[in-house]
């Protein structure tokens, strides 16, 4: 299972088909990562419109500062489209280590375990790359141009999905991680981010919902 060169390089059409295709990637921590690039997208196109919400300084000036932090996420979580692939490939490859005798075991399942931990960061970093990015989306509900209102609701839509979408992935990790302190570090960062995120993305809609 070799993946292409680079997910974030291909055709639209192409992309669509290989998320279709029987191969096991790119899956749903992919897609997370996908969804939350595209909100992110959308928060800087809304962020660059000439026109915002009064017209005032201020908020042009909120607007820039939100769209230069958005730009290195929103690539962020484009590399994360190909990195989940990755990750899955390297735990398929440690699952398939030789396990004739006691010491190709205790190798193999070593090897199991880091692969596994290397398959929550991704997904960690996803969900935390999707709440610093809906951080932005209150500035830009606040100051955007109304106009773009429907934009910026969808962006929070997607960033929320890409979050929830990683998040399942890193709970089910987890079940495969023996190391019961990693994995209750792990609980407590996803549920922090799950909480902020969904603050922030109440944040966003109720101003929007008062365009």
């Amino acid at each position: 299972m070799t993946p292409p060169a680079s997910y974030a390089g291909m055709a639209l059409a192409d992309l669509l088909d290989a998320f279709a295709s029987n191969d096991p990637v790119p899956g749903g921590g992919s897609a997370a990562a996908l969804a939350g690039a595209v909100g992110a997208s959308l928060l800087i196109m809304v962020a660059g419109l000439p026109k915002t919400r009064t017209g005032a300084p201020e908020e042009v000036a909120d607007l820039a500062e939100a769209s230069a932090r958005l730009r290195p996420i929103r690539d962020t979580l484009a590399s994360f489209i190909e990195r989940d692939s990755d990750a899955y490939a390297a735990v398929i490859e440690a699952m398939r280590l030789p396990k004739a005798n006691d010491a190709e075991k205790e190798a193999r399942r070593a090897a199991i375990d880091a692969a596994m931990r290397g398959a929550i960061d991704v997904p960690m970093d996803t969900m935390r790359a999707c709440q610093q990015a809906l951080r932005g989306a209150v500035v830009v509900a606040r100051n955007g141009n109304t106009n773009a209102s429907t934009d910026t609701g969808t962006a929070v839509l997607l960033l929320m999905a890409g979050l929830r979408g990683a998040a399942l992935n890193v709970d089910v990790n987890l079940k495969s991680v023996s190391d019961a302190a990693f994995g209750e570090r792990v609980s407590a960062e996803r549920d922090q981010l799950t909480s902020d995120a969904e603050a922030d993305a109440r944040r966003a809609t109720d101003r929007l919902s008062r365009a």
